[in-house]
Order: structure tokens, then sequence, then C-alpha cells
């Protein structure tokens, strides 16, 4: 409809006697003219109607390409359409001049075209970020790959009409640029198949917390992209991973701990050994008063009892007896299970280590029933604070290494 009114104003100008020089600026003129109209009437009118049905839809598509301007920018192809038209009819005559022309139209086309499809790649995987199963695909792989081809086509297409040759011409010729290609590309290459890889064996996902020392690594992924993952530290640095260094590397991935529902416990504190010994009467008396030992004390003493008194009485060695330090163990473990920050279906306990020079280690390995970093340091230190408060109702002492002021007390007490 276009192209014909072009040839019907051409045909009135030449009856009218204008030269045919003067006629093709006119139809230029008129041509610039209307491919202004069309983009303003695209962008002013069109694109602001879209807009309003985006609003008043319910639906997300839409406002996502809205968002990502696939609208927009699809708009900015109708002067382009306009001109190619307009230069097919105004320059018939001088096929050279419409031969530029027409390429010129043909390039502005395919760049908006490739910038709209981009945009379109751009919102659907917006759109499949928005579903949970997402995180399992490499989604910012495939993108970024895509949009290469696209610039690659792109490149060939522009080259092709440029020289005026068909691109399977140019395609044909690449063979013998396939080493330097994949030298160009060989971090997306390997990018790719790593990323495949990651989702198809479920190793990495975004959102997962990972830990990778070689690369200084340690917090949570924020992009799994076609050559690079980055991963946001603890401190708020951004760290960046080759993709495949994932695949050819080793890393620790938290996730396991974060889906179990339990973040584990795992310390000690080093008992002081000259403070461990048998339980007296005394001391059995004051720990009878500890609700948690309660039940305990009263079996294991039933048990006790069994046991010939000549033999006990003879000498302390003789027999069973209860020692501060497997009363304390004891104590702990009732704790544990009583506090309710540390989870109950997971592992507990309460062990001995082998004693070092710094003392006997008694080791607590739990599991704490909140996740967030912060919660779970506050649970551990008040797991600890109470476990050093309560040692010497236990008649026990922590070791520590002398410091200082201990130095400094020995002397003034030998003065």
């Amino acid at each position: 409809m276009i192209e014909q009114l072009f040839r019907d104003l051409q045909v009135m100008l030449s009856s009218h006697g204008v030269p045919s020089i003067m006629a093709m600026f006119v139809l230029l003129g008129v041509v610039v003219l209307l491919g202004v109209v069309v983009d303003w009437l695209a962008r002013r009118v069109v694109l602001l109607w879209v807009q309003q049905k985006v609003i008043d839809s319910r639906m997300q598509w839409d406002d996502v390409l809205w968002r990502h301007k696939v609208f927009q920018r699809a708009a900015h192809l109708l002067p382009g359409v306009v001109f190619y038209w307009g230069a097919e009819v105004i320059f018939s005559d001088f096929p050279n001049l419409q031969a530029i022309l027409s390429k010129a139209a043909v390039l502005y086309l395919v760049v908006m075209g490739s910038l709209s499809v981009m945009s379109l790649i751009n919102a659907a995987t917006a759109l499949a970020d928005l579903r949970d199963s997402a995180n399992k695909l490499p989604l910012r792989s495939l993108q970024q790959l895509l949009k290469l081809l696209i610039v690659i086509a792109v490149a060939v297409t522009v080259l092709s009409v440029v020289i005026d040759q068909n691109p399977a011409y140019l395609l044909s010729g690449l063979g013998a640029f396939t080493a330097i290609l994949l030298l160009v590309f060989r971090d997306t290459l390997l990018g790719l198949v790593a990323g495949v890889q990651l989702s198809v064996n479920d190793m990495v996902r975004r959102g997962d917390w990972i830990e990778m020392s070689k690369y200084g690594a340690d917090g949570d992924v924020i992009d799994v992209g076609l050559t690079t993952v980055k991963v946001r530290n603890w401190d708020k640095t951004i760290t960046t991973i080759p993709t495949y260094a994932l695949i050819t590397d080793s890393f620790k991935n938290w996730r396991g701990m974060q889906e179990s529902g339990g973040r584990r416990i795992k310390r000690s504190l080093h008992i002081d050994v000259s403070s461990i010994r048998f339980l007296d009467d005394a001391l059995m008396a004051q720990l009878r008063g500890i609700e948690l030992l309660a039940g305990y004390l009263e079996s294991i003493s039933q048990e006790l009892a069994q046991q010939p008194e000549s033999s006990l009485n003879s000498s302390p060695v003789n027999g069973r007896r209860l020692t501060n330090i497997g009363v304390f163990r004891a104590y702990l473990q009732a704790y544990l299970k009583a506090n309710q920050h540390v989870h109950e279906g997971m592992t507990l306990l309460v062990r001995q280590l082998a004693p070092t020079d710094k003392g006997l280690p008694i080791e607590i390995y739990c599991f704490s029933a909140e996740l967030q970093w912060a919660d779970y340091e506050a649970i551990q230190a008040d797991i600890f604070d109470h476990v050093f408060a309560i040692l010497t109702n236990f008649e026990l002492r922590a070791f520590q290494a002398p410091s200082g002021a201990d130095v400094g007390r020995l002397t003034q007490q030998k003065a």
C-alpha cells in the first residue's frame, strides 16, 4: 500500500512536468517526513496505548516485556520499513543509489531487530527467574550464549549485505579460522560445557552459599554466567570465579546444611586434668540439687549400690565410682537435649577427645535449629557461656595458658 502510494506520487509529479531530480528530492522528503510521523505515532500513540494495557493487565509477562523494552525497540522497526519501501520507489531510476539506501535500511532493520530479540531473551530469562525451578537451570549461560550467537549472526549478515555476498558463502570460509575462533572463545566454550554440567548434576545454583578458598570466595552465589560465577562474600565484596573452575577445582556448597534444617556446632573446651577427681558425699549432695541430673544420679546410684561395700571401703579405686568429669558430661548431654535451640532430630554428642598438653578436650557436637549466621553464633555462644559458668559447680577448671598477670601475681607472692 505504501509502495503504491509512492509510485502514484511519482507518476503525478512526472505528469506535471517536474524534473526527475527535483521529484526525487520531493519524494525523499516525503519518505523522511513519513518515517518521522510513523516513528512519532509509534512512540506517542501506540506505545502509550500498549503501556496502558500493560498497567491494566494482571498478568506478569507483559510487565516483564515492557520493563525490558521489547515493545519500545520493536517500535523502532517501523521507520526502517517505511524508508526501505520508499527507497525502492524513489531511486528506481538510480540503481546504484537505490542499492546503497536499501542496504542502509536493511542494516538498520537487522540491528534494531537483533536488539529487539535480545530484549525478548532478557524478558524470557526474567520470566523464568520467577519460577523456583529456574535456579536449577543455567539460564544466564544460555542467555549469554544466545546473545553471542545473535551478535555473530548480525555481524555475518551485515558483512554479507555490505559486500553483497550470500551469508552461506561467508560461513563456508570460517573453516580456515576455526583454530582462531577456538582460541578466542575458549572461555566461552568451557563455560558453556561447565554450565551444562553444573545444571545436570545440580552442583550450584543462584542463592547457594559456597566456599572456594583458592579464589577467596565465601558467600552467596548471585549469578551463574556463561564465563563467570559471581559470589557475594560475607564482607560484601564480590569474587568472580571462572565457571569451568567449579568443574575442575573443588569447592564446598553449604546448600545441604540449609536444606537439612540444622547447622553444626562442633567446639571443644579443655579441662585442667588436675581438677578431675572422684565424687565425694559433699559434691554428690550438691549435684543432686541440679534438676537435669536428678534422674541420672538416681539411676546410677542404684547401680553403684549393688557393688560390695568392703572392696569400696578398702580402696577408692576398687569398683566403679562416679567422677566429676563423667557427671559433667552427663549434665551437658541432658542440657543440650533440653535446649529448644538445638535440633532434636540430628546427632548430639558430648565426647572426650585425646588428652593434649592443654588438658582433656570435651567436645560438644550438635546442630543448631537456627540457620541464620547471627542466630547460630548467638546460640553457640549461649551454650558455651553456660558451660564455662557451671564448671565450678563440678569442681572442674578450664585449662588456660599462664598470662602476664598470672606471672605477675606469682612473682608478688614469692616476694
